[in-house]
């Protein structure tokens, strides 16, 4: 009797999970997919502070599984992954089911690193899913609410005080967004808008230190000064402890104590426990712990598993742990599977580093555009925007995402550019696809032109 199990597993709806499964229906798999996860929805992690402050909606963030796969053919399951047997080639769930595989795709990204500061895992408030979002969303109008109501002058501080933690991109991200539009929620209710505090602590001597945004660093000190409320920045200080209306850092050998009743934490990511699990030896590991994996995005001991995103590391390779690496290996992995089961020898994955891109508060962003020059402003946030709407899974989420974002106004202007207008739009379309580059660029041909039209008139 032949027991062998001809289907493929994906644990994990991130992007590398997701791209991977959609991709596979593209190609006309010849073999059952499986898409495994804990969510009902998929998570768009670098537009999610759109969604925070409003900008976007739901179904452009956080679509259903259900609608970007219908069709498709993939399997969702909505389930929590219990164990990983490599050997057994065996999936268990919470739920008490299991499945057996011919092929594994680990996609489970990384999970929120507290990194041992006594109550941050309790107290702080982590950004990394909708749920996360909702929660913050929360509990940040109910501080302004309190606060508009308190006669206290200090209790009122404490309340319209907010510390993010962490001065890497997540961290800048999150102070731009929070101090554009809490002072007009605030003023909103009534309140001195000019009460708000957002200070954001970093460990190290400059923000973005070893991020791959690092080359923005100028613009984002720059930037970040000009916000509705004016952002502090602390540097040199670390986090030794988060209680529930206060955090402790440590700056110059000396503890010190910030009154808050919001501390926002987005100082790292730590390794999947299911990844660290695996029977794999410390020598086929990084320093992070994630499993190496080979140039084909196959675990060393373990070819029939392919691995990506946050929560593996190519082997002589340095790639950031970013949106557009996760699709791109997923897209690797979708080609490489399909050459397997048709008894083709896999091939290397090729990723494309197209340029970084950092949001900095309301209709604000920085672009670095294939190391070849800088977009700062409204411009750079249009590309930004653009760019990811591009990356949303499935031309129809694609389409409906980006019919709610640019309005059709646009096609009925006369278009007037420049050389700055012309550089902007060709790294919209090196950068973008399909409709949506048109868009952007015809909206930023738009912008441009009108300010220069205006500069005629000075």
């Amino acid at each position: 009797m032949n027991s062998t199990v001809y289907q493929t597993i994906i644990i994990g709806g991130g992007f590398t999970g997701l791209f991977t499964a959609l991709n596979l229906a593209h190609q006309h798999y010849p073999r059952s997919v499986i898409l495994i996860d804990s969510n009902e929805r998929f998570c768009f992690k670098p537009l999610l502070y759109e969604y925070f402050d409003g900008e976007m909606d739901s179904i452009q963030v956080v679509p259903r599984f259900s609608e970007l796969l219908k069709g498709s053919g993939v399997i969702f399951v909505q389930d929590t992954v219990q164990s990983i047997d490599l050997h057994q080639r065996e999936v268990k769930l919470v739920s008490g089911n299991s499945y057996n595989y011919s092929n594994l795709v680990l996609a489970l990204g990384s999970v929120t690193g507290y990194h041992q500061v006594a109550g941050a895992k309790e107290n702080a408030f982590p950004f990394w899913t909708q749920a996360d979002a909702i929660a913050l969303d929360k509990h940040l109008r109910d501080c302004l609410q309190t606060a508009i109501q308190t006669k206290d002058i200090e209790q009122r501080r404490k309340l319209l005080t907010v510390a993010v933690v962490g001065g890497g991109a997540s961290g800048v991200e999150m102070a731009a967004t929070l101090a554009d539009f809490l002072p007009h929620w605030y003023k909103a209710l009534g309140g001195n808008s000019q009460e708000i505090r957002v200070i954001m602590l970093n460990h190290g001597h400059n923000i973005l230190d070893g991020d791959i945004n690092y080359p923005l660093r100028p613009i984002a000190e720059k930037e970040l000064q000009k916000r509705s409320t004016t952002i502090e920045i602390l540097t040199q200080a670390e986090a030794t402890a988060v209680h529930p209306y206060a955090i402790e850092y440590k700056t110059n050998n000396e503890i010190k104590t910030l009154a808050t009743h919001t501390t926002v934490w987005t100082a790292g990511t730590s390794i999947h426990p299911l990844i660290q699990d695996l029977p794999i030896p410390k020598e086929h590991r990084d320093h992070h712990h994630r499993p190496f994996v080979s140039p084909t995005m196959q675990l060393l001991n373990f070819p029939e598993v392919f691995a990506g995103g946050d929560c593996a590391a190519v082997i002589d390779s340095s790639l950031p742990p970013t949106a557009q690496v996760a699709y791109q290996q997923g897209t690797s992995i979708a080609q490489n599977l399909k050459a397997i089961a048709l008894g083709e020898d896999p091939k290397p994955a090729r990723v494309n580093i197209r340029g970084t891109l950092l949001k900095l508060g309301i209709n604000d962003a920085a672009a670095n555009l294939f190391n070849v020059f800088e977009v700062t402003g409204e411009p750079a946030h249009l590309i930004r925007q653009g760019t990811y709407l591009t990356l949303l899974p499935t031309p129809i989420h694609d389409f409906k995402a980006t019919t709610e974002w640019l309005d059709e106004e646009i096609f009925h202007h006369h278009l007037d550019s420049h050389n700055v207008g012309k550089k902007v739009v060709q790294a919209v379309e090196l950068i973008g696809a399909g409709v949506v580059s048109v868009l952007v660029a015809r909206k930023l041909l738009q912008m441009l032109g009108d300010e220069g039209q205006k500069d005629r008139k000075v």
